[in-house]
């Protein structure tokens, strides 16, 4: 893997400013803390400072290789235009017309989704982006400034939203709380965070706070050294979510199992995630600002935290039932420029049960919608979470 001067350069700045954060903290920070910073301190973080992060596709239907990562809209346009038909249903049953995407990488899945509504009529869309990556912001404003006023961005969630709300491989990038079982006499629940020692940074427990050792005892039983995470943002993100719709669908789509599989005895170190260039591995602390670091979802947590805040879940299932279920074929048959060798490769991998289409989920969300959505009308999976 080759690194760049400069980019090495940019990662040295950021370890002085985390061997900084450690300092203050008194020589240990949790990983969340951690995480946080690594991908989105100001300026620094890897969400944050510019570094070319997703690979894009070009107007072949063909993905560069370039970036760190490939995410599903990049793949193929069948991913958004197929989201689009589960997006035109419940507009036109509830009479909506705006969309709020947050974390919309180059902008692919905007410009797809709004073309195919609008081969469905469906022309009047107003359609918000929460961007917090100023890069990747700047990407978006370029690729859809064809569309006008039809698509602006926002810095925080509308109050009293109307319409639809799309995340997809957001949860994934939140940072996660580390835990750990131990055993003394007792079972404890430890922390492991972050220190800087001997030159680099490395892992060190501490005893967990009350609330996170309640959260883990309550997730599983306590099994010696099994190592796993707990994602409160992504929890505390769900219930805001609860709070500012007021009426409409959400669809979160990310890698990531139901409880019982997310903390089964057999994951027992945990599920973060690091690429570089395409390279997947597990170490957290090489290159700090030059990879992308995520931790998978536990859906049922998300699931439960939007049903104690008041939204109805509509539906879970694999992204391959997903797509199947909303005509990702009869999208294949009325688009020619989808009709390659090249495309029909990365469908795919989207659809594939050893590539995206097991790994993925899409849970539906929602608030005064009936439980008819037509992503979901085979395989639901609601009963796993």
């Amino acid at each position: 893997m080759l690194v760049s001067a400069q980019a090495l350069e940019h990662s040295q700045q950021v370890s002085l400013h985390l061997r900084r954060l450690i300092d203050n903290a008194g020589g240990w920070i949790s990983f969340s803390d951690w995480m946080h910073d690594v991908l989105y301190a100001p300026g620094l973080g890897y969400y944050t400072a510019g570094s070319h992060k997703l690979s894009l596709r070009d107007e072949h239907q063909q993905t560069m290789p370039s970036g760190d990562f490939v995410t599903a809209p990049e793949l193929s346009s069948a991913f958004g235009y197929t989201l689009a038909r589960q997006i035109s249903q419940v507009m036109r049953e509830q009479g909506l017309n705006k969309i709020l995407e947050f974390g919309a990488g180059s902008g692919q899945l905007a410009c797809d989704i709004l073309s195919a509504l609008s081969e469905e009529g469906i022309d009047q869309v107003s359609y918000n982006i929460i961007e917090i990556s100023q890069d990747l912001r700047d990407r978006q404003q370029q690729k859809l400034t064809a569309l006008g006023h039809q698509v602006t961005w926002k810095d925080r969630i509308p109050e009293n939203f109307e319409g639809i709300i799309i995340a997809n491989e957001v949860l994934d990038a939140m940072p996660v709380h580390v835990l750990q079982w131990s055993f003394d006499e007792s079972p404890v629940v430890l922390e492991r965070g972050v220190i800087w020692k001997d030159g680099h940074f490395a892992w060190e427990c501490r005893e967990a706070s009350p609330t996170l050792a309640f959260a883990l005892a309550n997730l599983m039983p306590p099994l010696a050294g099994y190592v796993t995470e707990i994602n409160l943002q992504a929890q505390a993100w769900t219930r805001s979510l609860a709070q500012n719709l007021r009426r409409g669908l959400i669809l979160l789509i990310d890698y990531g199992f139901p409880q019982s599989e997310y903390y089964h005895p057999q994951r027992c170190q945990g599920t973060l995630m690091c690429h570089i260039q395409h390279h997947a591995h597990d170490d957290p602390f090489f290159a700090p600002g030059l990879q992308d670091i995520t931790a998978h979802v536990d859906f049922s947590s998300i699931a439960a935290s939007a049903h104690a805040a008041g939204l109805q879940v509509l539906g879970y299932t694999s992204q391959a039932r997903f797509l199947l279920n909303a005509e990702i074929d009869r999208i294949l048959m009325q688009h020619a420029e989808l009709q390659t060798p090249q495309s029909f490769q990365a469908i795919q991998k989207l659809l594939s049960e050893a590539e995206m289409g097991e790994l993925f989920k899409v849970l539906a969300l929602g608030k005064s919608l009936e439980d008819n959505l037509i992503g979901f009308a085979r395989g639901d999976r609601r009963h796993q979470l």
